[in-house]
This record gives structure tokens, sequence and C-alpha cells, in this order.
């Protein structure tokens, strides 16, 4: 049964029960679910959560609702997009090592290209912002602050890098953060030790030394996901 002790929306609770069962494996690709009907039974709620849910889960391209052939589970690996890599992430609470060191690993190889990138196009405005971030980093007085700093830098240097897919993949991932802030606190664990490693990519996307630029944040990058991977150990 589903119900509403945490606060949370009953549409919401039905949301990540549905979500957890087809992305947990329980469901194949293809698989048939319940009825609507039958799930609103089986999770003692109503039937306006359970097509609340359902839609949701539709725009994410979890589920496939055919007229006639009831709800089936999609193949979300093919069709999903950024936002399902939350609700693998997090729909138990807690994030598991391997699928968090997918997600490090594919942001450490991004942001290494943007880096390369904003050192081509970065305006002069943009080379400024990313160096007076880099020194508040430095002087950051603690680990909430470090982190609204560490996420202006790179959605900065995104910015400047001129890549509008990028920039969307930004917005996506910020909210993820913003979400989950303490899971992903560990990324600026020891923050004034980091503080050198912005202000040196900040160095180079200003000097536009492209190399150095992704060398710079790529070594960065790759501090963080070892602490963080090392903080779900």
């Amino acid at each position: 049964m589903v119900t509403q002790t945490d606060g949370a929306r009953v549409s919401d609770r039905v949301f990540r029960h549905l979500c957890q069962a087809a992305l947990s494996g329980r469901y194949e690709p293809g698989d048939k679910l319940p009825t609507q009907r039958q799930l609103a039974a089986e999770l003692g709620v109503g039937m306006a959560p359970v097509r609340e849910a359902v839609q949701r889960l539709e725009q994410l391209r979890i589920v496939e609702v055919r007229h006639g052939d009831g709800m089936r589970v999609a193949d979300w690996r093919r069709d999903g997009g950024l936002d399902v890599i939350a609700h693998l992430l997090f729909g138990e609470g807690r994030p598991e090592r391997e699928l968090m060191g997918v997600l490090m690993e594919a942001r450490r190889l991004v942001l290494v290209e943007v880096a390369r990138l904003a050192a081509i196009r970065r305006s002069p405005e943009q080379a400024a912002a990313l160096a007076r971030i880099a020194a508040e980093m430095a002087e950051a007085p603690d680990a909430r602050t470090a982190q609204l700093l560490d996420l202006a830098f790179f959605a900065e240097m995104v910015q400047a890098s001129g890549n509008l897919v990028f920039v969307l993949v930004m917005n996506s991932v910020r909210q993820v953060y913003l979400e989950w802030e303490k899971v992903f606190q560990p990324l600026v664990a020891e923050h004034r030790e980091l503080a050198g490693h912005y202000r040196r990519a900040a160095v180079a996307v200003k000097a536009g030394r492209a190399a150095n630029a992704a060398a710079a944040v790529g070594r960065l990058a790759e501090i963080q996901e070892s602490r963080l991977l090392a903080s779900l150990s």
C-alpha cells in the first residue's frame, strides 16, 4: 500500500513505486504491467494518483500505454533520456556505487571537452567570472558554499564552451545535484585543497590554452570522482 506518511504527494509515491519496478529489472522491456485499476487496488490509492504517475512514466519513456494493449515497460535503455539517470541512481534512496561511477566518468569526460572548448570560445567576461569563482572557492567558509561555487564554476564554463547541448545537459544535472546535494558533498571535500585546480583551469581558459584547461579540469574531476566513490564504499 502507498501512503502519504512522509509528506510526499500520493502520486509521487505511486510514481516512485512504479518507476523502481520498471528500472530495477523486475520487469523486462515489453512486459505487461497490471492495469491502472489493478494498480490502484493493489496500492490502496485512487485512480487519479495512478493516472498522474503513469503520465510521468510515459514522459520519461519508461512505460508505453497503448489503447487495447494496456501498459508495458518500454526499452528505456534505448529510448530513455538523461532524466532517467536520477531515478536509476536514487530510486531506493542511496545510490549504487557502480551507477555513480558511470555518472562520474561521463561527468569527467564531458567537463574535459567543455574546458577545451571554453578556452577557445570564452568571452573576456566569462574568463573573468571563472577567475572570480575560483578565487572564492579558496575562501569558501563551508561545504555548502563550496558546492554552490563548484556548480557555478562549471555552469559558467559550460556557457563559455558555446555548446547548447552541453548547456542543456548541465541544466538537467543541476536539478539532480541540488536535490541530492548531501550525496554529492564529497565532490568538494577539503575544498581549499582543490582551489588550485579551479584556479589553474580558470587561468588556462583565460589564456586560451585548450590543452592546459582540459588537463586541469580533468585532474580536478578525477579527484572529485575518487572522493565521491570512496564515500559510497
